[in-house]
C-alpha cells in the first residue's frame, strides 16, 4: 500500500489505502474515512433497532397473546443468540464482498424480520412462530460486526478509539430509538397497534441501503486472512477480551432487551409506564460509548475498563438493594448507572484490541508500518470473534433473568449473579493488563514485551 489514491475499479473500490501515512491521511484519507463512517453508523443504527425489536414487541403483547414473562424473556433471548452467532460470518463478509457492498446487502436483509413481524404480530399466533420471527431479527446484530470490521480498516491506530466508539455508539443508539418509537405508538395509538412501529422502519431500511450504495466505498487491500483468523483463535488475548466484552457489551444489550420486562414483571408497570422508562438507560449508554473510546485513547483502555467494572459492581450492589426493598426510584438510579458504565466500557474495551496486537508486534521486534499492519491484521480478525462472544453475554443475562423470575418472581438473584461476574472481570483486567511485573508479559507467546501493553 502507498500513500496515494489509486484509480478505482467498478463498484466504488479503492485500490490502495494507508491511513498510517500522515500525508495520505491529511490529503485524502480522513475525508473518505469520515464519509464511510457516517453511512456505516446509519446502517448499523437501524440494524440495532431491528435486533432489539422484540424488547419493544413484548410490551405490546398483553394477556390476549397468552405468553407469560418467562416466555417473553425467551423470545428476546432468541433474538440475542442469533444476533451473536451471525456476527462471525458478518465479520469476514467485509473482506469477501467489500465494506460498501456488504453494508447495502445487510441493510436490505433487515426487511425480512420487519415484514415478517408485521404479518404475525397479533393474538392467536403460535409461540413457535413468534420464536422464528424473533430469531430473524438476529441479522440486525450481525450489522455491528461487519460495520466495526470495516471502519477499523479505514482509520489509523491513533484514531481507532474515537472512530470505533462513534461507530458503535451511533449503532447502539438504535436500541433506545426503537424503544422511544414504541413509546410514541403506545402513547398515541395504544398497545394494540405494533404494526405502526414496524411499518415506519421499512422506508428507513431502504434509505440506509440506498445511501450506502451511493456514498460508501470498498477497500481492495482488505482481504480475508485465514492465517490471521487461526492466529487470533489461538491467542489467549482474543478470549480474554471476549470475556471482558461479555461484561461490557453483553451487559448493555442484555439489559436493553430486558429492562422493560423487568419493570413490568417486578414493579408492575403498565406497557406505557415501562416504555416511558425503558429507553433512558440505552440512550445514555449509547451516547457515552465514544467517550469511553476517547478516554481510552488518552489514558489507556485497560485503566478505563478496570474503573468501569469497579463502578458496575457498585451500581449492581445498589440494584440488589433496591430490588430486595422493591424501591423503584433507587432501582432506576442503579440500573441507569449500569447502562452508562457499560457504554463507557464498550468504548474502552474495543480500543484495547488493536493496541494489544500492535504491542505484540513491537515485542517481536517489528516497527513502524510493519507493526501497525500486524495490529490491523490480527485485530480485524479478532474483533468479529470478540463481538460475537460478547453479544452472548446478552443471551446469558436474559436467561438468568428468566430463571430468577421463574423461581422467585423477582430479579434479585439475577443481579447478585451479575455482581459476582463484574468482580471477576475486575480481577481479570487487573491481573492481565495492569499488574506489574506481570503486565509486560504476553503469556500466549511467552515473549517479554515493552511496557506498551500496559497502555492498551
Amino acid at each position: 500500500m502507498t500513500g496515494t489514491t489509486a484509480p478505482r475499479r467498478g463498484g466504488r473500490w479503492i485500490e490502495q489505502w494507508d491511513p498510517e501515512d500522515e500525508t495520505f491521511w491529511k490529503e485524502t484519507g480522513e475525508k473518505t474515512a469520515r464519509r464511510n463512517l457516517i453511512y456505516s453508523v446509519l446502517s448499523e443504527h437501524i440494524g440495532f433497532s431491528i435486533w432489539s425489536l422484540w424488547s419493544v414487541m413484548v410490551l405490546f403483547m398483553g394477556p390476549a397473546y397468552g405468553i407469560d414473562p418467562a416466555g417473553k424473556f425467551f423470545l428476546i433471548a432468541t433474538a440475542t443468540l442469533v444476533g451473536a452467532v451471525v456476527r462471525v460470518p458478518y465479520t469476514f463478509a467485509v473482506a469477501r464482498f467489500g465494506g460498501r457492498n456488504w453494508t447495502v446487502f445487510s441493510a436490505l436483509m433487515l426487511l425480512a424480520p420487519t415484514v415478517a413481524a408485521m404479518v404475525v404480530m397479533e393474538p392467536g399466533t403460535s409461540y413457535g412462530t413468534f420464536l422464528l420471527v424473533a430469531a430473524l431479527t438476529g441479522v440486525g446484530g450481525g450489522n455491528f460486526a461487519s460495520s466495526m470490521t470495516n471502519i477499523n480498516a479505514f482509520f489509523p491506530l491513533r484514531k481507532k478509539g474515537w472512530a470505533l466508539g462513534l461507530n458503535a455508539g451511533g449503532g447502539n443508539i438504535g436500541v433506545p430509538v426503537v424503544q422511544l418509537a414504541g413509546l410514541l405508538v403506545i402513547a398515541t395509538a395504544g398497545a394494540t397497534h405494533p404494526r405502526l412501529l414496524l411499518g415506519a422502519y421499512i422506508p428507513l431500511i431502504v434509505l440506509a441501503a440506498v445511501l450506502a450504495a451511493v456514498r460508501m466505498d470498498n477497500l481492495a487491500p482488505v482481504r480475508n486472512d485465514t492465517g490471521a483468523v487461526r492466529e487470533a483463535l489461538k491467542d489467549a488475548h482474543t478470549w480474554i477480551m471476549s470475556f471482558l466484552y461479555i461484561g461490557t457489551f453483553g451487559s448493555f444489550i442484555g439489559y436493553s432487551f430486558a429492562f422493560g420486562l423487568v419493570l413490568q414483571t417486578q414493579f408492575g408497570r403498565t406497557p406505557l409506564q415501562a416504555a416511558s422508562l425503558t429507553f433512558i438507560g440505552p440512550l445514555l449508554g449509547s451516547l457515552i460509548r465514544p467517550v469511553g473510546g476517547a478516554l481510552a485513547d488518552r489514558f489507556g483502555g485497560a485503566r478505563i475498563t478496570l474503573g468501569t467494572f469497579v463502578a458496575m459492581a457498585a451500581a449492581t450492589g445498589v440494584v440488589v438493594f433496591a430490588s430486595g426493598r422493591s424501591s423503584l426510584p433507587v432501582f432506576l438510579v442503579g440500573f441507569v448507572a449500569l447502562f452508562v458504565l457499560s457504554g463507557l466500557g464498550n468504548g474502552s474495551t474495543y480500543k484495547m484490541i488493536p493496541g494489544i496486537f500492535q504491542a505484540k508486534a513491537l515485542a517481536r521486534g517489528m516497527g513502524g508500518e510493519e507493526a501497525a499492519a500486524y495490529g490491523r491484521r490480527l485485530s480485524g480478525a479478532a474483533m468479529g470473534l470478540i463481538g460475537a462472544v460478547g453479544a452472548l453475554g446478552g443471551l446469558g443475562i436474559n436467561l438468568v433473568f428468566r430463571e430468577a423470575f421463574l423461581s422467585s418472581g423477582s430479579g434479585t438473584a439475577a443481579f447478585v449473579t451479575f455482581l459476582g461476574f463484574y468482580a471477576l472481570c475486575c480481577a481479570v483486567t487487573w491481573a492481565v493488563y495492569l499488574r506489574r511485573p506481570a503486565a509486560p508479559v504476553i503469556h500466549t507467546v511467552g515473549v517479554e514485551t515493552k511496557p506498551q501493553l500496559t497502555s492498551v
